[in-house]
């Protein structure tokens, strides 16, 4: 796995195999590509900086204990 961010465009780039997309799927800001046998390939995330703050957010909120 690897990745890239480009501080310019605010995009993240997170390659998970080898190989090239096929085609992709966008849900909201992010991007999934799948080579040719569905595979995910890589995910690219748009407005990077917002949205990974909210999936933190998102992560942080899951882990707090349920009242009873």
């Amino acid at each position: 796995m690897d990745y890239k961010y480009d501080p310019e465009t605010d995009v993240l780039v997170i390659t998970l195999s080898r190989g090239r997309p096929d085609f992709g799927e966008q849900r909201g800001n992010i991007i999934a590509h799948y080579n040719k046998n569905g595979k995910p390939v890589q995910l690219e995330i748009l407005d990077a900086r917002a949205t990974v703050q909210r999936m933190k957010e998102t992560v942080s909120l899951s882990k707090r204990p349920v009242p009873a």
